[in-house]
């Protein structure tokens, strides 16, 4: 595998910088929101353009003399972002011109940064093509480019030009695909908290006020040789906790990246227990069909006492009865207890979702277990289960072929996920089991492999 290059997007708040990485990466990967200050984290996106590839970054609103701890933070994350970035696209906005703030941040990246710098005047949209942007010049930069981030328009000649500036790549040896990892949870569990251990940087920012994350925040990294992808999601509230639509999308965004993540690692509050919200958001893991690890996180400030695991095991099986084939980990995000054991779980639940089951041997295993416990009647008809193969391994799905799919009841099907599970395993990983009406179709002189 090559180690991408990178570049990275800064500028002041609002000035189109996730409407850019957006159009970039080929999708809306970052929240756009009207209101200043939507992006806090760095946010990455792999960027494909003529053959070449490169991860691009984007950063909160930088303002470099902001007083709050919350602002300082966000212009830590973007001084972070430049400081590991090959190219920084300094962004300004052309509709409202040059503005101090922009001169500011021109000064610092002109004092502190030795590496390409391109300005790109954005929001130049189709109707203002002759928009006057000489006056940018005066911020002392070679190079401009004048784009519509939201229009497409002058941005392929602004990748042109970034992958001339960009340096060769580097040979990585990395074991497998990568693996897509969602951190889950309430608002103040601690998931950014977890990120930050896992990278060893302050990669998201970290606040003591609940939803600080906005937005589905991006890092790749590798690990013991092997290629991850890091979400770190907003907290998920209760629906009647949503108070205004940015947090409605921010949360909308953590329950989307579900669909693209291989394992879910859902942080619960051991100060708090186990609560209903929790038991919501690990339905949503259990719906997108992913693979979840629970942790179990603060552990460092509760009391132990003798056997306090065992109890909170218990309690925690007892509320999320519904996902008790993921496994569960007790950690510190904030002490690092742990912290690295999460890794070797991710590989095994891997493993077990990839695991397959010859046809010829599920077909007997089914058939025993419906010899020792069939279907209930329906109107006096029995059901018959045919024939079984396991189709499907993201997540574990198998077929049954049956005279009525309508007669197997929800309970029924849950016999037959436990039976699977306890013969088989497939720990951390919801198993499907779809039913079909008749006979598997067979070619001509192939006899039925459960036979």
């Amino acid at each position: 595998m090559r180690k991408l290059a990178t570049v990275a997007i800064v500028g002041r708040p609002n000035v189109g910088k996730s409407t850019l990485f957006n159009r970039l990466v080929g999708g809306r990967r970052a929240i756009v929101e009207a209101t200043p200050g939507v992006t806090r984290d760095r946010n990455y996106g792999p960027v494909e353009w003529r053959g070449r590839s490169f991860s691009l970054v984007d950063t909160g609103g930088f303002e470099p003399a902001t007083p709050t701890p919350l602002s300082r933070q966000v212009v830590e994350q973007a001084e972070l972002a430049m400081e590991h970035a090959d190219v920084i696209i300094f962004l300004v906005d052309a509709r409202e011109g040059l503005t101090p703030l922009d001169e500011e941040i021109a000064l610092l990246l002109r004092h502190t940064v030795q590496k390409p710098i391109l300005l790109v005047t954005n929001k130049v949209d189709p109707p203002m093509k002759t928009l006057n942007v000489t006056e940018f010049y005066r911020l002392g930069f070679s190079e401009t480019f004048a784009v519509s981030a939201e229009h497409g328009t002058g941005v392929g000649e602004l990748l042109d030009r970034l992958l001339d500036l960009l340096p060769a790549t580097e040979e990585e040896q990395v074991i497998g695909d990568t693996v897509t990892i969602a951190v889950l949870g309430r608002p103040n569990v601690g998931k950014s908290s977890l990120v930050n251990r896992i990278l060893g940087e302050p990669r998201v920012i970290v606040s003591p006020d609940p939803g600080t994350t906005r937005d589905a925040i991006d890092t790749p990294f590798t690990y013991q040789g092997h290629r991850y992808l890091l979400i770190d999601t907003a907290g998920i509230r209760a629906k009647g906790q949503k108070g205004y639509p940015l947090e409605y999308y921010s949360v909308l965004r953590a329950i989307k990246s579900l669909e693209r993540c291989d394992v879910a690692l859902l942080l619960l509050d051991a100060t708090d227990g186990v609560v209903q919200q929790d038991a919501r958001i690990a339905s949503y893991a259990l719906d997108a069909g992913c693979a979840l690890i629970l942790l179990v996180n603060k552990w460092d400030l509760v009391e132990k006492e003798p056997r306090v695991s065992d109890q909170y095991v218990r309690r925690i099986r007892e509320k999320l009865g519904h996902v008790a084939y993921a496994p569960l980990l007790f950690i510190s995000a904030l002490a690092g207890q742990r912290i690295f054991k999460i890794f070797p779980l991710v590989e095994r639940v891997l493993k077990e979702r990839d695991f397959r089951i010859p046809s010829r041997e599920i077909n007997r295993f089914i058939r025993q277990v419906v010899e020792e416990h069939p279907p209930p009647t329906v109107k006096g008809r029995h059901v018959q289960i045919r024939h079984t193969t396991h189709v499907g391994v993201r997540p574990p799905t198998f077929l049954l072929f049956v005279n009525d799919p309508d007669g197997i009841s929800p309970s029924y099907e849950r016999y037959l996920v436990n039976r699977i599970r306890t013969r088989y395993g497939f720990e951390g990983n919801p198993i499907r089991i779809r039913f079909r009406a008749g006979h598997p179709r067979r070619r001509p002189g192939v006899r039925d492999p459960g036979d």
